[in-house]
């Protein structure tokens, strides 16, 4: 059994090696200049951005800063929110010079009355009334300020359906979503984050002692590399169990997280009665050319 697990591990590494071999000055640059004609494009005079003390959402936080002047940041805690988070956050907010661009709202008020009114002690129901309370809040401001809602989702969440949807997955652009998270950590070491925020246990904190990895049961190295192979080889589950040493199961749980969550991923399903629909079959403005 060790023996399996060592030959495993070996295995996740070198593809991990391989997956996070990127230039991640290429990579800070690029984002930070697409996030900053993206925000031009769409009019928008800024964007905004919901920072939670964790990897994805100090990357971020990190690119817009480089992006633009106009950016504003929203921490929004409830009660389940880890006092160390908060600190990591406001540190994040010192380094990058803007004590002067951000709000502290704590959603508890809020969520108790609507859990209260809906007569719901369900974790996961009230987890994700926070995540929407929170993106309620910042297109809110995102409206008053002109400016854009920036997602802090990676590809790895992304894939997995690791979001609330039309909460954290409810924004206007996501600049990390085309990274795994074991790519986000390396580029969080490249913007000179301290490894406690690079390396921290992700959670959306959306209940007392929530971690992803807990939650999933599996660490991120092994996820990425499944993902990996899956979705960017087009690896068969059979043939990803076999290259990476790991029972297939394991391999079919992210699989079937993958399958299942297509529908937050995409916008509403619109059944098609006409000869043309929205989405698929109407895409303004390529189809207007």
């Amino acid at each position: 059994m060790k023996q399996t697990q060592l030959i495993s591990n070996t295995k996740i590494q070198q593809l991990l090696n391989n997956i996070k071999n990127l230039d991640y000055s290429i990579v800070s640059s690029y984002l930070s200049n697409r996030i900053k004609n993206y925000i031009e494009l769409s009019n928008k005079k800024g964007g905004i951005i919901g920072l939670s003390g964790g990897v994805d959402s100090a990357v971020t936080t990190m690119l817009l800063a480089n992006a633009t002047k106009n950016f504003y940041i929203l921490l929004m805690p409830s009660s389940t929110t880890p006092k160390k988070d908060i600190e990591d956050s406001l540190e994040i907010i010192r380094k990058i010079n803007a004590e002067n661009k951000y709000t502290i709202i704590n959603i508890d008020d809020i969520v108790e009355k609507i859990s209260y009114d809906i007569s719901t002690n369900d974790k996961l129901i009230i987890g994700n009334i926070k995540a929407r309370i929170r993106m309620t809040l910042l297109y809110a401001y995102a409206q008053k300020l002109n400016y854009l809602v920036i997602g802090t989702g990676d590809k790895s969440e992304l894939l997995l359906g690791y979001f609330t949807k039309y909460g954290d997955g409810g924004v206007d652009v996501l600049p990390i979503g085309d990274l795994y998270k074991t790519q986000v950590r390396e580029l969080a070491k490249y913007l000179n984050l301290p490894d406690y925020i690079a390396y921290k246990p992700s959670s959306p904190a959306l209940w007392e002692g929530q971690t992803a990895e807990n939650e999933i049961g599996l660490s991120y190295e092994t996820i990425d590399a499944i993902l990996y192979l899956r979705v960017e080889q087009l690896m068969t589950v059979e043939e990803i169990s076999s290259e990476l040493n790991l029972d297939i199961n394991i391999v079919s749980k992210i699989d079937t997280m993958i399958r299942q969550s297509q529908h937050k991923r995409l916008p509403p399903e619109i059944f098609r009665l006409s000869g043309r629909a929205i989405n698929s079959d109407w895409r303004y403005p390529r189809q207007w050319t």
